[in-house]
């Protein structure tokens, strides 16, 4: 028995639908007319379920791309956020500030090894952020 080399159309259809977002597993299934049987035999498939797991990588890859975009202003709004009037608010964001590196070099170290400063991601804080993240937290302290 010789192994397929390709998906068909139907296998391509479905895994199209499936990362589409618009249908259910179910809703997948009949619209493309495949029986659940047939489904879980093509999850045992090798090339199905690499033609699957790629889109999924890929999925990963373009959230990765659009978050990092967003990344530095999401960073600046944050930093706008410590002179909040609500003290709460000024708490928070210095706190977010301060865990942010931390954060990242945890993800850089599960996803490659890299460590945040290694990739150059963060740049030091300036001596007036740093002084305002000191002054929220010191009146934090003191309540």
């Amino acid at each position: 028995m010789s192994k397929r080399r390709r998906l068909t159309k139907k296998q391509l259809s479905v895994i199209e639908d499936i990362f589409s977002g618009e249908f259910s597993e179910k809703e997948v299934l009949e619209k493309n007319k495949v029986s659940r049987a047939i489904f879980n035999r093509w999850q045992g498939e090798e090339l199905f379920i690499g033609e699957f797991n790629r889109r999924i990588m890929s999925a990963h890859q373009q959230s990765d791309a659009l978050i990092a975009k967003f990344a530095p202003l999401a960073a600046a709004k944050l930093v706008e956020l410590i002179e909040s009037e609500s003290q709460e608010t000024a708490r928070k964001a210095c706190l977010d500030i301060i865990s942010l590196p931390k954060r990242t070099a945890e993800s850089g170290q599960q996803e490659g090894g890299k460590k945040a400063d290694e990739q150059g991601e963060f740049s030091q804080l300036s001596a007036e952020t740093a002084g305002k993240l000191l002054k929220v937290l010191a009146e934090e302290q003191e309540k």
